[in-house]
């Protein structure tokens, strides 16, 4: 088998025209892997939460289905990436101190951002905020990272943005490639709740209801919103040229915190939240998701310049 070197940051290079035909299936496999890990973790996670005898509440029964999306999504990739011919640091991923340095940038990016854009609506009265409680602020914090990252964050991210992207990247442009691997994230929530009903009926529980976005929400806010989310993704995971898609993992990671913390708090039990939200108060979610996509591709040009000397 004939292992290639990971690939670089966005070199601008592509696969030769015959190679095209297999991007774009092997892009949509990405999205079917993870449509697949999540709706079987969500779909198994309760039922085997129960036969253990743990309250659904507790984070022992969240963290079971997240292990399971990403037990499920990881193993699928890895063998697709080996059956391709590549190792899986081609996905974006490096080594300690560079898949740290990426995190953190990651993490750093949508923080700041959010920060400016919700202190910026705090101070124009779109928000008001209640009194934190540390201690269970704290709490969710801890409990909260561990499940996002294995349900969502880490699997997400090593589908998507990193086997999709590489996928469509290898054989068309960049904007090609960011607004492909954007619309297979679109697909993955609906065929997703596919997987989950039929698997939670498998084993006798009751399914939740099958749609392309989740229930309750107006669907062409649900996705324009995943739309600037997945874009913003996208920019992160190409604003470095070392462990990228580290990068991506925080962003994800950081975004999700925010949003539960902020606009979702109190029913969250987060200790903190916003509690007096305007009409207008949604689209600030929107507004810190662009600033922070803008940061990054400064960043990703910033990186361009450094490696071309």
């Amino acid at each position: 088998m004939t292992y290639l070197r990971p690939a670089r940051q966005d070199t601008g290079e592509q696969a030769p025209q015959g190679a095209r035909h297999q991007a774009v299936p092997r892009a949509l496999s990405g999205g079917a892997v993870m449509a697949l890990a999540l709706g079987i973790g969500t779909g198994a996670g309760p039922s085997l939460a129960r036969a253990l005898g743990l309250a659904p509440s507790s984070t022992a029964a969240r963290l079971i289905p997240a292990v399971l999306v990403s037990l499920v999504a990881l193993t699928l990739v890895r063998a697709a990436v080996r059956h391709d011919g590549h190792r899986v640091a081609r996905l974006g991923f490096g080594g300690p101190a560079a898949s740290l340095r990426a995190l953190l940038v990651g993490i750093a990016v949508p923080g700041t951002a959010a920060c400016l854009v919700f202190g910026l609506g705090t101070a124009a009265g779109l928000l008001r905020w209640s009194t934190p409680d540390p201690g269970t602020l704290a709490r969710f914090l801890v409990t909260n990272t561990a499940v996002a990252l294995l349900l969502e964050a880490l699997p997400e991210e090593t589908t998507l943005r990193g086997y999709t992207w590489t996928s469509l990247r290898g054989s068309f442009s960049g904007p090609l490639s960011a607004l492909g691997t954007t619309a297979v994230f679109l697909l993955v929530p609906g065929a997703s709740t596919a997987v989950q009903a039929t698997t939670a009926r498998l084993l006798g529980a009751e399914g939740a209801p099958v749609g392309i976005v989740p229930e309750g929400r107006p669907p062409a806010d649900h996705l324009i919103l995943l739309t600037v989310f997945g874009l913003t993704l996208v920019a992160a995971r190409r604003a470095l040229p070392d462990a990228p898609l580290c990068t991506a993992i925080g962003t994800h990671l950081t975004v999700l915190t925010v949003n539960r913390v902020a606009l979702q708090g109190d029913s969250r039990d987060a200790g903190w939240s916003a509690v007096d939200q305007a009409a207008a108060a949604p689209l600030l979610v929107p507004l810190y998701l662009s600033v922070a996509a803008a940061a990054f591709v400064v960043l990703g040009r910033m990186a361009a310049r450094i490696s071309r000397g």
